[in-house]
Parts: C-alpha cells; sequence; structure tokens
C-alpha cells in the first residue's frame, strides 16, 4: 500500500511537472522581453485625452486594458473611431442574418466600449475589407476632423506595416492615422496634434507559432515593443460576450478555449512614437 501511494505521489508530481512546464512553455509565446512593465502606458505618458483609430467593431478588444485603466485610473478622456461596421465578417458564432451583421456588430463595438468607460465612439460605415480603396483624402480629412473635435494628446493606433494582424483595412487605418496627424503637425490652428502615438503590438512568439504566413509577416513588419501592461483579462472576456457574433474567434484564430489563451495573453504590448522628438513632416 505504502509503495502504490508513493507511486501515485511520484505520477502526480511528474503530470504537475509537465503541466507547469507546458504553462510556462506557452507564457512564454506571450513575452515580449523587450517590453518595460507599467502600470497604465497613458499614465506613463501623461495622457489625459485619448483617441484610439481603428478599422473593424472588436478591435478595440487589442487595447482593453489601455482603454480602460485611462479612464478608471488617470481619469482621461477617452474616445475612438472605427471606419468600418465589420459586415463582411465571419460569424463565429452565427447570431444573425449576414444582412444585417453590419448593424449588429456597429452596436456591438458601442456597447463594449462604454463597457471600457470610452467617453465617446463614432462607427463609420466604409466597406469591411475596402478601406484600402476609399478615398484616402476623405478619411484622412475625417480622421483630422476627429481629432480636432477629441484634441487627443495621445493616438492609438496600428502600425501601417503590420496592422497587429496583417489585415489591410488595419494597415491603411494606420496609415492615415498617420497622414492625419502629419496634417494637423502643419496647420497653424489652436490645436496641432497629439503628443505621442502609441501603436499595439501582437506577441511575436505566439504568431510565429500559430500565425502561418500571416503571422511570419506581422513578426516581420512590426517594431518590438517598449511597453507592457495588464490586459484587464475580465473586461476581454466581457469584450467576447458583447461581440456575441466574434465570440468564437479566439478559439478559431489560436486553437485554444478563450480561458486559456488569456491565462497566458495577460499583457498588453505597445511602441510608442514621440512626436515632438520625431514628427510626422509629410504625407509621403
Amino acid at each position: 500500500m505504502r509503495k502504490r501511494t508513493v507511486a501515485l505521489i511520484v505520477v502526480a508530481a511528474v503530470l504537475l511537472a509537465l503541466v507547469g512546464g507546458a504553462y510556462w512553455a506557452g507564457r512564454h509565446l506571450f513575452y515580449e522581453p523587450t517590453a518595460k512593465g507599467v502600470d497604465s502606458v497613458i499614465g506613463e505618458l501623461g495622457g489625459t485625452r485619448v483617441l484610439g483609430v481603428f478599422a473593424h467593431p472588436d478591435d478595440e478588444q487589442t487595447v482593453n486594458g489601455l482603454f480602460f485603466r485611462a479612464k478608471q485610473r488617470d481619469g482621461a478622456y477617452t474616445a475612438m473611431i472605427t471606419a468600418t461596421q465589420g459586415e463582411a465578417g465571419h460569424q463565429t458564432p452565427v447570431v444573425a442574418r449576414q444582412e444585417d451583421l453590419g448593424d449588429i456588430r456597429k452596436a456591438e463595438a458601442l456597447k463594449n466600449s462604454f463597457n471600457l468607460g470610452v467617453d465617446r465612439h463614432v462607427v463609420w460605415d466604409y466597406p469591411d475589407g475596402g478601406v484600402p480603396d476609399a478615398d484616402e483624402d476623405e478619411l484622412v480629412a475625417r480622421v483630422v476632423d476627429e481629432m480636432r473635435r477629441v484634441r487627443p494628446d495621445v493616438v492609438v493606433a496600428f502600425w501601417p506595416e503590420s496592422g497587429a494582424t496583417g489585415h489591410p483595412d488595419h494597415m491603411q487605418m494606420g496609415h492615415i492615422t498617420e497622414l492625419a496627424i502629419a496634417e494637423l503637425a502643419a496647420s497653424d490652428g489652436s490645436y496641432t496634434g497629439p503628443h505621442h502615438v502609441v501603436y499595439t503590438i501582437s506577441p511575436s512568439g505566439a504568431l510565429a507559432a500559430f500565425g502561418g504566413e500571416t503571422g511570419a509577416f506581422v513578426v516581420a513588419n512590426q517594431p518590438k515593443p517598449e511597453y507592457a501592461m495588464a490586459a484587464e483579462v475580465a473586461k476581454k472576456h466581457e469584450g467576447w460576450t458583447i461581440h456575441a457574433s466574434q465570440a468564437n474567434f479566439l478559439p478559431e484564430a489560436y486553437i485554444l478555449p478563450t480561458w486559456l489563451v488569456y491565462s497566458l495573453w495577460d499583457q498588453e504590448f505597445y511602441h510608442v512614437r514621440d512626436l515632438e522628438a520625431e514628427p510626422f513632416t509629410s504625407r509621403g
């Protein structure tokens, strides 16, 4: 009996060691060694007014921690732009008629940003998947107008060369954001643009392991992040419940249940451009 007990203890210890090793190996995929941990990126930058510029409903899921803490911890005014209604998206699970999906996803985005404490959120109606073909001057003008209204000192955006996921809409909205900032900087109005651009960066290890060709493209074309902060995992779970038409997105993307993904991916990563030290000087 004693030998059997010892054997069971040894087996349990080996299993725990294997599970623990797998867990820490998984966490390593969602770790960025260049990123300094901070409580709040917006607080670190001294931001008081924050504008996020995105392409699709649910893009704000990548920045839950940043926006939630900017409001709750730093008392910042927060706002968002979403350029499309996501009408061409894949429903996972199917919750509505496909022709109604744009209305559904717009409502999901507005509800989720409200849940994060966002003060203002505009959702435009550019074609989902067609942002690169939209009139560039018009898009820039609309982003400029929104920036003049919100007057952000920090703008949160996609890195134009990778778009966090390699999606052309993301990449184009990152490009449009930079053009809008350049236009504001060249203006002679009372507001000449933000002081910082904060780019959301995807975890390179996980993309390399699970992302296939698209993941490899993103890793090769995104900068290293300087900052890491808590992802506010509870808010991310709430967000996928709110985004009911996309609730199974993470299991489909990572082949892992959402709870397990977020037990490993519990930080957000950001690259920051100081526009006083490195301004955008042209629309080239």
